[in-house]
């Protein structure tokens, strides 16, 4: 497989396995998948966060806030690997509760990627939500 064959697995597999966890109320997974080191950031749709402390706080309360994942579907627009670092383009579909709310949306989601020691980590994401 090419160095992109292996990047597009990743996301794929771990990355989107951790998104769906986050939407289930478990920040673990997300953790893991991003760099601890700096600089790392969110723009994101509800909240942002600049640095590891604030990241990791974010984190925690979108776990507190997801529940009940019934979808949640990535449809990847373009991604590309230069070395270590890689990006992804994309629309995120995601059906789950949102503080008890059974909720769906679609963001639009750029993120940023380095890899360190040979594994790929989460360096910046910023999202949005779709208007309609």
């Amino acid at each position: 497989m090419s160095e992109r064959d292996d990047f597009l697995a990743w996301v794929r597999s771990a990355l989107y396995e951790a998104e769906v966890a986050l939407h289930n109320g478990d920040a673990a997974p997300r953790r893991a998948l991003w760099s601890h080191t700096e600089p790392v950031s969110v723009l994101g749709a509800w909240r942002n966060a600049v640095g590891r402390d604030e990241l990791d706080a974010l984190f925690a309360s979108l776990a507190n806030s997801f529940s009940d994942c019934t979808s949640h579907v990535y449809e990847l627009q373009a991604y590309d690997v230069r070395g270590d670092m890689a990006y992804t383009v994309g629309l995120e579909h995601t059906s789950a509760s949102v503080d008890g709310e059974p909720r769906t949306y679609t963001l639009r989601v750029t993120q940023v990627y380095r890899r360190e020691n040979g594994t790929w980590h989460v360096a910046h994401r910023h999202a949005d939500t779709v208007s309609a």
